[in-house]
């Protein structure tokens, strides 16, 4: 049996040395990988955009890579919340032309021994799965598979993993009609009501809403679907919002809409989109999330539609927005159904307890 030299790789310090070197050849390993599974490069991302996640301290990351003649060929991530003990998420991702060799298994046990050593019992994986024909794993919550054969599934079945959801990637073709943005705006309106009220900002959160955000961003953890994995809360400090919204603004832009509850003064609900600054590629809607006892008022839509029409009103000229949500969350895909969003492709999320 072949053994490959796993070596860690550095992440760079700041964006302008994120162009070049390792860490950027493993971004593009991902990116080959998700424009397999999805079949588009629409998903692609620089390494500066996405470095800032990188440098979350409460999220700490850790890179490894396989290299043959040099090349990197291969990639791992290990990755786990300071807060939390017993859960570690990993990811692995080979070209294809390298598969079949045993460099994925060599990089999946060297992330497992990882969580061992880190008294870690648990570890959860996404991973994109394109479709094909013939037989089909099922989602143990009831919706959405994914092709058995496929190899992404055969591997993860053979290492000890379960399959516990499954996510629906989805994409929303720019422009959209700004009437029918304005009709379902105030169709959500007036079922929610007097005792809700919209509001956005483009870049960093007011000081005003940044206490409700860290909750908001807390609650994005535990109050969205996560079926049996049984994901560990993500605690944001006011801090930890400023800081990540920091980052950030160095590559991408961000623009939020949020819901008050008036009688309150508080939020209840938000919706991020995230821009490429000054380029006309898609956006990528971050969380959207409806807190669970506010539920019922058409918030979901209301956030949604807000958030778009601010889009084509502040940064028109992107060609599509993509999302992904659990399929069991049919409030939320049904919200994104009516206003336009059509399926892309889907992802496992899987679990393994050591």
């Amino acid at each position: 049996m072949t053994t490959y030299d796993i070596q860690e790789l550095m992440v760079p310090a700041s964006s302008g040395d994120a162009a070049g070197g390792d860490f950027a050849d493993s971004l593009e390993i991902m990116a080959a990988s998700e424009a397999e599974a999805y079949a588009t490069d629409e998903l692609h991302q620089t390494a500066a955009e996405l470095l800032p996640f990188w440098q979350d301290l409460a999220n700490p990351r850790r890179l490894f890579g396989v290299k043959i003649d040099g090349v990197l060929v291969a990639r791992g991530v290990y990755d786990w919340l300071v807060d939390e003990t017993t859960t570690a998420y990993v990811r692995v991702d080979v070209l294809v032309d390298f598969r079949r060799r045993g460099i994925g298994t060599a990089l999946l046990d060297h992330l497992e021994a990882l969580a061992h050593a880190d008294g870690r019992n648990k570890l959860i994986t996404y991973a994109a799965s394109k479709d094909a024909a013939g037989e089909r794993l099922d989602s143990p919550t009831g919706f959405g598979s994914l092709p058995l054969a496929n190899a992404d599934v055969r591997f993860l079945l053979g290492h000890g993993f379960t399959l516990e959801q499954v996510e629906r990637g989805s994409r929303l073709p720019l422009p959209r009609d700004a009437e029918d943005l304005r009709a379902r705006f105030a169709a959500a309106s007036a079922r929610a009501g007097d005792d809700y009220a919209v509001h956005h900002w483009l870049g960093g959160t007011p000081q005003r809403w940044l206490a409700d955000m860290a909750m908001l961003q807390t609650r994005m953890s535990t109050d969205a679907p996560s079926a049996g994995l049984e994901e560990p809360e993500d605690v944001y400090t006011v801090e930890r919002v400023v800081d990540n919204e920091q980052k950030q603004s160095t590559s991408r832009e961000l623009l939020t809409a949020v819901v008050e509850h008036v009688p309150s003064g508080h939020l209840v609900g938000y919706t991020t989109l995230s821009l490429p600054l000054g380029e006309p590629r898609p956006v990528f809607q971050d969380d959207t999330l409806v807190l669970r006892e506010h539920r019922g008022h058409r918030l979901g839509m209301l956030l949604k539609v807000a958030n778009i029409a601010y889009l084509e009103a502040e940064r028109p000229g992107h060609p599509s927005i993509v999302t992904w949500n659990a399929e069991e969350n049919r409030f939320m895909l049904d919200v994104n159904e009516a206003v336009g969003f059509e399926p892309m492709g889907y992802e496992g999320a899987w679990k393994k307890l050591l």
